[in-house]
């Protein structure tokens, strides 16, 4: 670590975990103001909503919720911002992760400990001196009590220099602040889940455009994704799971049919594209001769599930009101017809993810 002191050569720079939230944005804003260089990282996951709306690209969707975050958030600060993939790697950790789950399938401590460590070998390659994050103490149950801030920073293998100006004033003074990189006076006490002083602090400051933190941007803190996330992990090895399967979990209504059988079920004209443009190896889908979802399989169907497969996609299709629907399988260049009833909606949600 550096232990370069403040105007003895170069300015201070601070490395920060930016994902564009409010939080965040406030823990850069409160460095800046005391003359700090600082440098915003914002990891592509793979599992961030808004990523997802834009490769969606919904005629009807908000333009707000399909921007980076980071990226909007350091330009309206006016630093640079470094967008990093998580990789292969993320996705070994959110798989298996050393400290578990929270009450969805968001491995908080583990995901808080992989960025910042992170931060930790940017800073060591770009001449910085200091990490920061905006977690505040008490915000979240389980990546912000105190214990759990001294492990996150013990494990990351910089103890004293990860920074978090939001609540320094409940912490022990860091490393930066005892050499005088920054003034603690300057640092602030927030504590607990309110975001009132936070937003206070960004109506001083003019930051007004920030995403709202009800339900965030993570897929792993989503009800219905957790499902399917848990589901994924329960029937196929972790080892052998891609990021492409992942990003599958997103898209459609989910069903599992049996032990290896699974199918995706497209909501709508988008997710059909979508859908297309995967290169999956399995069995495909559609009603004839109308509007209908594309259905995609994973896993091998017997006769009597590629007939309940059939069923479903009618179930979904614009043809759901006939008694009997034509329905196309296709695989590999061979299509089968089958002409079947629209499943029962009862019959339907015994198999529902």
């Amino acid at each position: 670590m550096s232990e370069r002191a403040a105007g003895s050569g170069g300015a201070i720079r601070a490395i920060g975990l930016l994902s564009g939230g409010l939080d965040s944005t406030l823990a850069a804003k409160v460095l800046l103001e005391q003359g700090i260089d600082v440098v915003g990282l914002h990891y592509s996951t793979g599992f961030c909503m808004n990523d997802h709306r834009r490769a969606m690209a919904r005629p009807d969707e908000d333009p707000k919720r399909m921007r980076n975050e980071g990226l909007r958030a350091g330009a309206d600060l006016g630093i640079p911002i470094e967008v990093l993939d998580a990789g292969e790697a993320y996705l070994k950790m959110v798989l298996n992760p050393k400290h578990g789950y929270g009450k969805r399938a968001n491995p908080c401590i583990d995901c808080r400990i992989f960025m910042i460590h992170g931060a930790a070998e940017y800073m060591r390659e770009h001449e910085g001196h200091f990490v920061f994050t905006g977690e505040v103490l008490g915000q979240r149950p389980m990546s912000q009590h105190m214990q759990a801030l001294r492990l996150i920073e013990k494990e990351c293998g910089i103890e004293g220099y990860l920074l978090r100006p939001l609540s320094a004033k409940h912490l022990p003074p860091t490393i930066p602040e005892r050499l005088g990189w920054v003034n603690r006076d300057g640092l602030l006490g927030i504590s607990g889940r309110s975001r009132k002083e936070q937003m206070t602090r960004s109506d001083t400051w003019g930051i007004r455009d920030y995403p709202q933190p009800a339900g965030g941007c993570c897929y792993l803190a989503d009800e219905n994704f957790a499902r399917r996330f848990h589901d994924k992990r329960l029937h196929t090895d972790p080892e052998r799971i891609r990021r492409e399967e992942m990003i599958l979990l997103k898209v459609g209504r989910h069903f599992r049919l049996a032990p290896g059988v699974k199918i995706i079920v497209a909501r709508d004209e988008s997710e059909n594209q979508f859908l297309q443009r995967f290169d999956l190896p399995g069995w495909r889908f559609e009603a004839l001769r109308c509007g209908s979802p594309i259905t995609v399989v994973e896993g091998e169907p017997d006769d009597n599930l590629k007939m309940l497969i059939a069923s479903i996609t009618a179930r979904y299709s614009d043809r759901r009101g006939e008694p009997l629907v034509e329905v196309a399988a296709r695989r590999d260049g061979r299509e089968e017809v089958l002409l079947v009833p629209p499943v029962a909606d009862q019959v339907l949600e015994a198999y529902r993810i």
